[in-house]
């Protein structure tokens, strides 16, 4: 590498602005993935969502599996009924009265938080290439 670009880097700090931006994106990702299930736990089982519906609470990996089922797209969710029903095929037997919910405000937010987590922003991102005609 040429010695005067050496200093250059150097006097930018572009290998402190690449590490930093590097922190900054493992940190975004740790947090994208740490989001999705406080959002699910806070509507499910901070605001009685599934009580108000007649189901129980969930644990830690109901709460990840539910909250990957709603963001995924189709295949991924056939997967995750698939280690459901293989893992442990006796929670389809369990008997409930699952009811709609009183229109409450709390129902109304937890019902906003699920739907925030299944809109899938990045679904819509993807866009459709016009095609040229040249």
């Amino acid at each position: 590498m040429n010695p005067a670009l050496r200093v250059l880097f150097r006097i930018l700090g572009i290998g402190a602005l690449v590490a930093g931006g590097i922190a900054v994106a493992l940190a975004a990702l740790a947090g994208a993935i740490l989001f999705g299930p406080l959002v699910f736990w806070i509507a499910w089982n901070v605001l009685d969502f599934g009580h108000a519906l007649g189901l129980p609470e969930l644990g830690f990996w109901g709460i990840v599996l539910a909250t990957l089922f709603l963001v995924v797209g189709w295949f991924p969710k056939v997967v995750i009924t698939a280690i459901v029903f293989l893992v442990e095929p006796s929670w389809f037997h369990g008997s409930t009265q699952v009811h709609w919910p009183e229109p409450t405000f709390r129902n109304f937010v937890a019902v906003a938080l699920l739907a925030l987590l299944a809109s899938r922003p990045h679904a819509h991102a993807q866009g459709h290439k016009r095609r040229s005609k040249g």
